[in-house]
């Protein structure tokens, strides 16, 4: 895309900082040569928290455009600088290369990326016919267990980022980098563009638009999971990102909705452009229609003097995300339609038609169909948000993503305490498949990432205690709950025993078989097993003669 020229007063260079603590400092070092007439580039020799310390107090006297980082490095910087910051990436080609250099040193090869893996290269190990073992991390402690476990496997060479090959040589492997020079360059090339923009905003006298108070902060890569069916959500994504049209995302709540919203927005035309939300079931009615359409002055008592924009010209030129449009009043339902058929607002209290041009997305978890013929919700309104629809579907929907989705979470977890993870968490949290995968999941992702968050807390404050079935049951007692009324509860007055009961989803148990399998855990301790149920011995027992 060319850029117009800057204006005269902003004509000195864009100043850009690469930060790396790796091999990647030699590669940035070397190119930045190359870009040294567009712009002044700075690099720093630092990593995580070191780096966001030393990068801040720079900025209290010292200018900085954009700041250039890679892997794992690059995403801590970028959820903690006030500066964008451009993530260097690798490109597929830069993977292809980096299998084939260590192919040629060991045909059993390990591949270890940040947080996620590439499913692309399932078809490729089998098409190849070589035996490729897939890792992800999210800490450095993360990243050394990980090679650990490929190394007692028997594998010698390990491909990856910086961080990666350092710690794969200092644990006696073979480190493959994975970046190459051209995806290096790329990283200046979309810094220099950030740079320039940011800067003609800047001299123009506002703010870049997509400000991070209405930006977009996810995108495809977080709609995880690589089930058939999240492959799928990603690619229909990417399609409806190329039409302007609105788009309508159905699914039970916790399922990603609003995800998926902000990734169809940063795949769109419109992705530099503001990213607004709001929640139509969240707001009182009488303050929906000003906070959506805004209001003039007078409109009512205490308006502010000179009116307020609402939410449609705040997301001018970007994408307006109406959550829970189930909810919306049917008085708005008609004032919206208006909008979507007319292209204009109205503001409350106003006469003037101000244009806009908002793409809209909406979420809903109901039956939009069933409230349009309960009169609840009008047919016209329906059809016209509907032009796009995705269905996102629930986590029971997509059970082979439960057990990766439960590790990164709970890695995710950790790392946000600052704790480090277990070596062996891979195999500890398989352990615990059964638990996991036969629960229902009502709260779907949203639920799995609470749970986890909280184990993440026990495990954190009992560094030594294993994540087994036993201690898992004991920490998030749902997982296993039977149709009794009350859940165990956290700590029983009777130790936990060596295995939890079955693993049995709520509302789908059977009685005689579940509280028989708690007798017999329990070596027929009445005292111990209502204990464990949360419920009296007089109402064990009676549950138990009417099961008998």
């Amino acid at each position: 895309m060319k850029l117009p020229p800057l204006p005269r007063d902003a004509q000195d260079k864009p100043v850009i900082w690469t930060v790396s603590i790796s091999r990647l400092f030699d590669m940035f070092r070397d190119i930045m040569l190359e870009y040294d007439a567009n712009a002044d580039i700075v690099p720093l020799q630092l990593g995580f928290e070191e780096a966001v310390q030393h990068i801040r107090e720079r900025l209290q006297t010292e200018r900085c455009d954009a700041v250039i980082a890679a892997g794992s490095n690059g995403a801590y910087l970028k959820s903690r600088l006030p500066v964008p910051v451009v993530i260097a990436k690798a490109s597929g080609f830069d993977v292809m290369q980096a299998l084939a250099r260590a192919r040629k040193i060991s045909p059993e090869i390990g591949l270890i990326t940040y947080q996620e893996t590439v499913p692309e290269l399932s078809d490729f190990k089998t098409t190849f016919g070589f035996q490729l073992e897939q890792r992800t991390y999210v800490t450095e402690q993360d990243a050394r267990a990980q090679i650990r476990e490929l190394k007692a496997a028997g594998i010698q060479a390990i491909v990856g980022a910086g961080l990666i090959t350092d710690l794969a040589e200092e644990a006696g492997l073979s480190g493959i980098f994975m970046y190459s020079s051209a995806s290096i360059r790329q990283a200046f090339d979309d810094a220099l563009e950030i740079a320039r923009i940011t800067r003609l905003e800047s001299a123009r006298g506002r703010h870049h638009p997509a400000s991070d108070a209405l930006r977009a902060r996810h995108g495809l890569n977080d709609l995880r999971g690589d089930s058939l069916s999240m492959q799928e959500i990603r690619r229909t994504i990417t399609l409806f990102a190329r039409s302007p049209a609105t788009v309508l995302l159905q699914g039970e709540t916790g399922t990603g909705k609003e995800l998926a919203a902000q990734a169809i927005h940063r795949e769109s035309p419109r992705a530099r452009q503001p990213f607004v939300a709001i929640n139509c079931g969240a707001i009182a009615e009488s303050l929906l229609e000003s906070e959506l359409f805004g209001y003039d002055e007078g409109a009512f008592t205490g308006a502010r003097r000179g009116g307020h924009a609402g939410l449609f010209e705040a997301a001018s030129h970007g994408t307006l995300f109406l959550d829970e449009i189930g909810e919306m009043p049917l008085n708005l339902q008609t004032r919206l339609l208006r909008v979507l058929e007319e292209r204009e607002i109205v503001r409350v209290g106003g006469v003037r038609p101000i244009p806009v041009d908002v793409r809209i997305i909406s979420a809903t978890h109901c039956d939009l169909e069933t409230r349009v013929r309960e009169g609840k919700f009008r047919a016209d309104l329906f059809y016209r948000l509907a032009v796009l629809r995705l269905s996102l579907p629930s986590l029971r929907e997509r059970r082979a993503d439960i057990m990766p989705l439960a590790e990164w979470c709970l890695k995710q977890a950790l790392a946000a305490m600052g704790a480090r993870p277990h070596p062996n968490l891979h195999a500890e949290i398989s352990s615990c498949t059964a638990l996991l995968e036969n629960y229902g999941w009502p709260g779907n992702v949203r639920e799995m990432r609470n749970m986890m968050e909280r184990l993440a807390l026990f495990l954190a404050a009992e560094p030594l205690q294993a994540l087994s079935p036993a201690f898992l049951a004991r920490i998030l007692p749902e997982l296993w709950v039977s149709i009794t009324e009350s859940p165990p509860p956290l700590s029983a007055h009777a130790s936990a025993p060596a295995e939890p009961p079955p693993a049995v989803s709520r509302g789908t148990a059977d009685n005689t078989a579940y509280l028989a399998a708690l007798m017999q855990r329990f070596d027929n301790n009445r005292e111990a097993v209502a204990a464990h149920l949360g419920i009296s011995r007089t109402t064990l027992w009676r549950r138990l003669k009417k099961e008998s």
